[in-house]
């Protein structure tokens, strides 16, 4: 077997040296004598599931245009999204602005929607899925991002900002006080609740994609905050620092001025004392109670109220939730189930989770921590088996500055994902595709599609090793397929799949040194391994 298999991979590469002239096929000629089960991406337990009936694996960038200036689009070109494919991104999270969509109440911009039409076009050429996010920082544009200034209510109050951006969630009236209102559905001039509003725009917009293979779903809004709640929030963070503190130095605690002092102006100095696991643990448990009375209550009725209105007009595509702000950076999140009419769980729901160590948005991005980041997404696995829903980390990263320090950084969440199953889409600040160019971890050895039950994958970045476990169904007939980063430096000695299988193919990207590892079905239930070594 393994010479047949040697031999395969040698004439491939061979083709590919030469210029693809012969082997210019995608992953979908790969499937072309399969039957499909869907035209739709969908999920079984924990699992998306692709059309095929196979395991997806959903590896991808955010796609964001937050310029009101360029009415939120030009931020990405055709060329640009086969750049996406050939560094095997198959998944897109596709930014949508509020403030675009519906300029005045009620009014939806078609010229906006056709411009996102387009990317979905260009995605659709690439082999790359779409899902949709409506994004918001800081709730609004009158802020940062989102919503438009006639859902804005403030009640007049002043918006305050910070040494960091993202302070103003916790200091700024004026944006606690418009999130305060969307969550109380205060009606804006039409009469209309600026919360029916926003869910109103999302029925709109289902019914628009609702025949699309390409779009996956709808991430119904990004990093939602519970509102003034939020003024609780740090005095609960501050008395357990106080207690850790005590606990660390057997000194009387600072009193509450000193320790804000600490939480603004050492900042750097507090997370050294927030590296151990069990100590950030003990920091952010004490905003659980808070946190949770958020999660379970207004948010997911919130989501609720979201998916009945799109589950009016499309019954195929996956509801993305999220859950609150404070969540990201590990605080054991407390969402509820969504269900249909019956009171049945909705089977299309998954969890669009976030990540971020306490570091992000500062200089100091190579001094994170591994233990609070690895504590991150400990809890979201956990939030993900008790819903029994699907978890792809819709953020991560935003490793900007191009340091070489920052390559580790992203190699370490990656093996995070690996190591529980996620699926992902990276964020990058600014020129995203320069950072994702620049962050060479982000392109992968990894399974797409398995023809089964994917048990185990891992790829290290640095030696090449890749390694992959599944357990084959015996009803799928589709090929297992893996993105192999260059498959010209595929080290041939050191191929080898348990058990054999026959006629496997090396199928090169356009205009790539990328390509695919096609591993036709066996027909059987059985347990698979392959191990293989791409050279640098």
């Amino acid at each position: 077997m393994k010479n047949k298999f040697l031999k395969s991979c040698f004439i491939v590469i061979l083709i590919t040296a030469i210029g693809f002239q012969s082997c210019n096929k995608s992953t979908s000629d790969s499937n072309s004598n399969t039957n499909k089960i869907s035209e739709y991406v969908s999920i079984k337990d924990q699992n998306f599931i692709d059309p095929y009936g196979r395991e997806l694996t959903l590896h991808g960038i955010n796609v964001v245009n937050k310029d009101p200036n360029t009415k939120y689009l030009g931020h990405i070109t055709a060329e640009e999204f086969a750049k996406l494919k050939s560094w095997g991104f198959n998944a897109v999270r596709l930014a949508i602005i509020w403030d675009g969509l519906e300029p005045e109440p009620g009014v939806y911009n078609e010229a906006y929607l056709e411009g996102i039409d387009e990317m979905i076009q260009w995605a659709a050429a690439n082999d790359i899925y779409v899902f949709l996010d409506m994004h918001q920082d800081l709730y609004s544009v009158e802020f940062s991002d989102g919503a438009p200034t006639w859902a804005t209510i403030t009640n007049n109050q002043p918006h305050e900002t910070g040494a960091i951006w993202s302070d103003s969630y916790l200091i700024s009236p004026a944006v606690q006080t418009a999130f305060d209102n969307f969550w109380l559905n205060t009606p804006a001039s039409d009469g209309v609740g600026i919360q029916d509003h926003y869910v109103n725009l999302w029925k709109h917009i289902a019914e628009r994609y609702a025949d699309n293979t390409t779009v996956i779903g709808f991430d119904i809004m990004n990093e939602p905050f519970m509102g003034s709640g939020a003024n609780h929030v740090m005095p609960l963070l501050l008395q357990r620092y106080a207690e850790i503190l005590v606990e660390q130095t057997g000194k009387t605690p600072p009193s509450a001025e000193e320790l804000m002092y600490m939480w603004s102006a050492e900042r750097m100095k507090v997370l050294e004392n927030l590296t151990d696991k069990e100590v950030y643990k003990k920091l952010i448990d004490g905003i659980y109670d808070i946190n949770a009375e958020f999660e379970q209550g207004t948010l997911t009725s919130f989501f609720q109220k979201s998916r009945d209105a799109i589950r009016e007009v499309d019954t195929h595509h996956i509801i993305f939730t999220e859950h609150s702000y404070f969540t990201n950076m590990g605080v054991t999140g407390a969402l509820g189930e969504l269900v249909d009419e019956k009171g049945q769980k909705d089977p299309l729901v998954a969890y669009a989770a976030h990540g971020y160590d306490l570091v992000v948005d500062t200089e100091a991005l190579a001094l994170g921590s591994d233990d609070r980041v690895a504590l991150i997404f400990e809890r979201i696995a956990e939030t993900g088996k008790r819903l029994n829903i699907p978890v792809l980390i819709g953020e991560w990263g935003a490793l900007h500055g191009k340091s070489p320090e920052l390559i580790p950084v992203a190699g370490f969440l990656m093996s995070e994902f690996n190591k529980h199953g996620f699926s992902d889409t990276f964020w990058a600040y600014g020129k995203f595709l320069d950072e994702a160019s620049f962050l060479g971890v982000l392109q992968k050895a990894y399974p797409v599609s398995t023809s089964g039950n994917l048990k185990a994958y891992s790829f290290d970045f640095e030696s090449g090793a890749f390694n992959c476990q599944w357990s084959e169904k015996a009803d799928i007939s589709a090929p297992t397929i893996i993105y192999i980063p260059n498959i010209e430096n595929i080290d041939k000695d050191q191929i080898s799949i348990s058990p054999e299988a026959e006629s496997i193919e090396i199928v090169a990207i356009e205009n790539s040194h990328a390509g695919h590892l096609i591993i036709p079905p066996s027909g059987k239930s059985i347990d698979m391994e392959l191990n293989l070594k791409v050279n640098k």
